[in-house]
């Protein structure tokens, strides 16, 4: 019963009229050129201007000298005789003749022999110069195809472009052109088996808790209507890419049980003025036919974005007007009952205030990178389809992925997959891991890029420099390898386990600005002489430093003032050119300082770092056990330095 009410319901909403309407179009074309056809008029058919004229009349205008050309037409039994221009006026009179034609007049031939008689005559006596032509007759077909092809090809290739302007088959439907405003969110009915629920987001357990409520009120809306609650509005979705946004919102709709609306910002825009207003209407129109429901907008800042404050005279904003239309639908005077609009966005920013004031979207939701505890759960989830080695330890594969977002560890699963069947291996293992971390961190290494001796020891020298100050400072970030085989655009890299920090302190963030510098200082002290190698670390430190001095307050001279970048009335910068200069000098300063504490730690530990340098000469990669080996271990270990310790892979013979 379920099923039928379904169908009757589509079939209510399906309009005929409006899906036969090319139909009759085509109809219309049909019989148009079917009627000038069969309606024998010659001039429509050939192009040309032409009149019927006797037998009489025929002979008495050849006998003048008014035929250029015959044509004989044996089947049909006539003739059309093309007349010289210089006589025009004498055969059509009144009769208004096209310029550029050739006219003619069509005789019926009572007989061909006395014809071909007469015309022999008339040559002979030559008042008939011209050429004569016997034909055998024309198929009917091919001379309404030569007559009319040219236009039926025109038709077609109008209607053709005109659905295609409109998007097609998907977008188009009967339509064509004039289903153009319609919306193009794909339906995800209740009952598809495909559906996704919590069980399938991992992590993420601060945000779930956020949106269900809202899976809760579509379930039991009573139990809230009851004490006078309402269900809210919209759901904003917001976090760095490839946190699983639009993978929660498919949840809220797998678990509430409801229709899925699924559009992108991007669909509702279009290149004629007005579509995007109209497809918001139609979208909000099915999305009430289907109440209760929810809509899902993802990148929404492609429409949402913060409207002009100096609009042109006259001029007219798509975007602006489909923005507006949304703001209406959303919360106008219509209602919206039983329709939740949630939508997703990694730049919040810059979304207009209108479209975030309560009533529209009541709520923020942030979808953070998640944690060490969530990227276990998500490498959990995506190694289920992956044949893992029975010694594989995933809290350290979290542990080794600060930072890494869902799609990243998603990603790092499937390289460790391919990495393993490229070395023929049974199971995937920890190494296998590890390198695709380092691939997708660093780049595909090129162990056949050529390098001299002298750039090897001076690229050695450099990250031995990082590898140390690193090591010897108490809150620079714990070591995990140090290489100097280039991957992608770098030519050395060293790689560290950050701590998961809720806030850094000013002390944290000069040890690291310190370690950066290392690099640097290493090549002046034991080369002699600075490298372009360096660029990437001057330029972190640089923007650190202003970042520390201008937005944090950790300044001396210019202590706790934030210089935020205020846009909202087009300042580029809110202080002085004074104050500009001194943020300078303390920038220079914080790292001058730092870079001459690196020279210092380096000066006094270059032994150890020689013998480090020396050692990534000769086997190209160390570790953490390595340099605690040369320098002893750090009186600062930390919890994380502790679990790191104990699974530190063994190095291969290669890198031995």
């Amino acid at each position: 019963m379920n099923d039928n009410n379904n169908n009757n319901k589509n079939n209510k909403n399906k309009k005929p009229g409006s899906q036969m309407s090319l139909t009759w179009l085509y109809l219309i074309i049909a019989v148009v050129l079917g009627w000038m056809f069969l309606s024998g008029d010659s001039s429509l058919l050939s192009g040309g201007s032409s009149r019927n004229a006797t037998y009489s009349e025929f002979k008495n205008y050849v006998q003048q000298g008014y035929a250029s050309r015959i044509v004989v037409n044996k089947k049909e039994g006539a003739l059309q005789m093309y007349v010289e221009p210089s006589h025009i006026r004498d055969v059509f009179k009144e009769q208004k003749v096209e310029k550029g034609t050739r006219p003619y007049v069509v005789v019926q031939v009572p007989s061909a022999d006395k014809l071909e008689d007469f015309i022999s005559e008339q040559q002979a006596l030559e008042n008939f110069k011209g050429e004569i032509e016997y034909r055998q007759g024309e198929d009917d077909f091919m001379h309404f195809f030569w007559s009319f092809g040219p236009l039926i090809l025109i038709v077609f290739f109008w209607i053709f472009l005109m659905r295609r302007m409109s998007g097609g088959s998907d977008g188009g439907g009967p339509m064509g052109i004039f289903s153009v405003g319609k919306s193009r969110a794909k339906l995800f009915e209740k009952d598809d088996k495909n559906k996704v629920t919590f069980a399938d987001v991992a992590g993420q357990e601060g945000a779930k808790l956020e949106v269900q409520e809202i899976v809760e009120f579509l379930k039991n809306p009573q139990r809230y209507t009851e004490l006078g609650g309402k269900i809210p509005k919209g759901a904003l979705l917001v976090g760095p890419p490839g946190t699983g946004k639009t993978l929660l919102a498919k949840a809220v709709a797998g678990e509430a049980d409801v229709p899925f609306f699924s559009m992108s910002g991007s669909d509702f825009v279009e290149m004629f003025v007005g579509v995007g207003a109209s497809r918001v209407r139609d979208l909000f129109r099915q999305a009430k036919e289907k109440a209760p429901c929810i809509i899902f907008i993802d990148e929404i800042d492609a429409v949402g974005r913060a409207r002009s404050r100096s609009m042109q005279v006259g001029g007219n904003d798509e975007r602006e007007s489909t923005l507006n239309q949304l703001l209406t639908e959303m919360d106008g005077f219509g209602t919206n009952s039983g329709v939740i609009i949630m939508a997703a966005t990694n730049r919040a920013d810059i979304l207009d205030k209108a479209l975030l004031r309560a009533g529209r979207f009541d709520r923020q939701i942030h979808v953070e990178l998640p944690d060490v505890n969530e990227r276990k759960e998500i490498f959990q989830v995506h190694l289920k389809p992956i044949k893992t080695n029975s010694s594989l330890d995933i809290d350290f594969l979290a542990r080794q992925t600060p930072g890494f977002s869902g799609a990243d560890i998603a990603n790092v699963c499937n390289e460790a997959a391919l990495i393993a069947a490229r070395n023929g291996k049974k199971a995937v293992d920890k190494d296998d891991f590890l390198a695709a971390v380092d691939r997708i961190i660093g780049g595909l290494e090129k162990k056949t890029k050529v390098m001299t001796a002298e750039e090897k020891r001076t690229i050695a020298l450099h990250e031995a420099g990082h590898a140390t100050i690193s090591w010897l400072l108490q809150y620079a970030n714990p070591l995990v390898k140090v290489t100097i085989v280039p991957r992608g655009r770098a030519l050395g890299a060293a790689w560290y386990l950050p701590e998961e920090r809720q806030i850094t302190t000013r002390e944290q963030m000069l040890d690291e600005m310190c370690a950066t510098l290392g690099g640097r200082a290493a090549e002046e002290l034991f080369c002699g002489h600075i490298s372009s190698g360096a660029m990437n670390d001057l330029e972190r430190v640089t923007k650190q430093a202003y970042s520390m001095i201008t937005y944090m307050g950790m300044s001396d001279k210019l202590p706790n003032l934030c210089y935020y970048d205020n846009q909202e009335y087009g300042f580029q910068r809110p202080y002085s050119e004074a104050t500009a200069q001194l943020i300078d000098e303390e920038t220079k300063a914080m790292i001058a300082e730092q870079y001459a504490r690196a020279k210092d730690i380096l000066s006094k530990n270059a032994e150890g770092h020689a013998a480090l340098a020396q050692l990534l000469v000769e086997r190209e990669v160390i570790f953490a056990e390595d340099v605690e080996r040369i320098f002893g271990p750090r009186p600062w270990t930390s919890r994380t330095e502790e679990l790191l310790t104990e699974n530190t892979p063994e190095p291969s013979e290669s890198e031995k």
